[in-house]
């Protein structure tokens, strides 16, 4: 059993609205310099297995098929034996 965490981000040249707003709402309360902000998702589990090559590339096609939108997001997992 493998535990799998996946990061989510929008590609550097996609406009990000929910970053801009969080970095723009953090500057009127005080916090300076913030730039480039931008939101992603963090999606954590758990999966069966004990061929961590055949594993991999299930949860590669996972993320690209499914949990992704490979046209304007981009995507990274980090795997463990769980």
């Amino acid at each position: 059993m493998f535990k799998v965490k996946v990061h989510i981000m929008l590609k550097d040249d996609v406009l990000d609205p929910q970053g801009k707003t969080v970095s723009h709402s953090l500057d009127h309360l005080g916090y300076k310099g913030l730039s480039h902000m931008k939101i992603g998702k963090y999606i954590e589990f758990l999966v069966e297995g004990d061929d961590e090559s055949k594993t991999k590339a299930s949860v590669n096609k996972m993320c690209s098929e499914v949990l992704s939108n490979p046209v304007i997001e981009k995507y990274e997992f980090y795997m463990e034996r769980a």
